[in-house]
């Protein structure tokens, strides 16, 4: 096999791709896509710290320096949203507002968050076991990180049911080469979103509550030059790396459990492992596999020229597996302590919220160890057909 991300087979076993291109083309052109792929941990890492790369180019050229096309005019209300968040901009705009979100999302925030996550993993799970099993993506997985980004940021109950719809068909964009009916819904679902979180917002900055719009909403009006389109931009973000990741590292975790069962039983035998745990559920099977970034200036990898105006596509799902850096890389260890993955990637990008995300794992797979020891496949999951983001349509287990 090679490297094929629409292929069904790569997408559900990449790494001995990854474990070839390592050893044999660490660094090569994928002509498909028109992307350098970065397959070794070192040089991902690099690179993710290294400021002549971007995860965009208009800060410094047009499209057409950088011999790019443009963006297709229906587009346009999808990168408004997009472009108005932290993850697609570059210093100072970056730099302002990461700094301003920071204000409103601080560590004793975040871990201030932990009883209620807490409560609201073990009344998910309290139900799951009541009925016997289930879906865990679905009854599990979802609600968990989409109630608590939804009561941190203020969105009413009875609107949540809209937030995951909207994110996943907003995230189809990020996958390569999206199909022109996928970029129609993402484009759809940016405009409705946008137009929901503006309608939240202005009623906020009239009547704040104690949520994070109306603390963003607060910043802007406090002529702190968070405009209104940034605050939107923020709030997709949340929503969108909130819980599209954790909602996969679920998945893809409890699949990694059984197909590793000595590794599930150590588990249920010591709960205190849970920490190291969910970092090697991070590291052995990544919901990110790649993470695209454009080169602002010349530079070398392993060897090669890689000129400005090209894009390079960092292979976390590789890096994560790099026996120069993970000793044994392919074996799954719940008590791996010298873990240095990249899921939550490096460098001024990295993850705001992994401190959540981290909070959020460990309760979801306590409670489930807890309340449902005997927890078993009840049969094998699917994987969705996304590659970028890489996760299972469902996985059906039995209490």
């Amino acid at each position: 096999m090679r490297f094929d991300p629409w292929n069904p087979e790569f997408v559900a076993h990449p790494y001995d791709v990854y474990d070839e291109l390592r050893r044999e083309r660490p660094v090569s052109f994928f002509e498909p896509t028109g992307q350098w792929l970065i397959a070794r941990h070192a040089d991902v890492n690099a690179l993710l710290r290294d400021r002549r790369l971007g995860r965009s180019y208009l800060h410094v050229a047009t499209h057409q320096e950088f011999g790019k096309p443009g963006d297709l005019e229906f587009q346009d209300p999808f990168w408004r949203v997009i472009r108005a968040g932290m993850l697609d901009v570059e210093p100072p705009v970056h730099t302002r507002l990461r700094r301003l979100v920071s204000k409103a999302f601080t560590p004793r925030m975040v871990e201030a968050l932990r009883p209620k996550v807490a409560r609201i993993a073990g009344e998910l799970v309290d139900a799951f076991v009541e009925r016997g099993g289930g879906d865990l993506i679905s009854e599990v997985a979802e609600p968990l990180p989409v109630t608590v980004i939804a009561e941190m940021l203020g969105v009413p109950e009875a609107d949540r049911h809209l937030l995951r719809p909207w994110s996943a068909d907003i995230c189809g964009m990020y996958e390569l080469n999206p199909s022109i009916e996928a970029q129609h819904t993402a484009v759809r679902a940016a405009e409705e979103f946008s137009d929901y979180l503006i309608g939240l917002a202005r009623s906020r900055r009239a009547n704040p509550g104690d949520d994070l719009i109306s603390a963003l909403a607060l910043v802007a009006e406090e002529g702190d030059k968070l405009t209104e389109e940034e605050l939107v931009g923020t709030c997709v973000l949340l929503l969108n790396a909130g819980h599209e990741a954790t909602v996969n590292v679920t998945g893809n975790g409890w699949w990694s459990l059984f197909r590793n069962p000595a590794e599930l039983d150590r588990l249920r035998a010591d709960h205190g492992l849970l920490s190291t745990a969910v970092e090697e559920m991070m590291r052995w099977d990544t919901p990110l596999q790649m993470f695209e970034r454009w080169v602002l200036e010349d530079i070398s990898v392993g060897g090669f020229d890689i000129p400005r105006g090209t894009e390079v596509a960092l292979l976390f799902g590789s890096a994560n597996r790099d026996p120069e850096v993970f000793a044994d890389p392919d074996r799954l260890d719940v008590g791996r302590v010298d873990n240095p993955h990249i899921s939550f990637g490096a460098g001024i990008h990295f993850c705001l919220g992994a401190p959540l995300a981290r909070i959020e794992l460990i309760e979801s797979f306590g409670a489930l160890l807890r309340r449902a020891p005997k927890l078993e496949l009840a049969a094998e999951p699917v994987w969705g057909s996304g590659y970028v983001i890489r996760g299972l349509e469902s996985i059906q287990v039995r209490v």
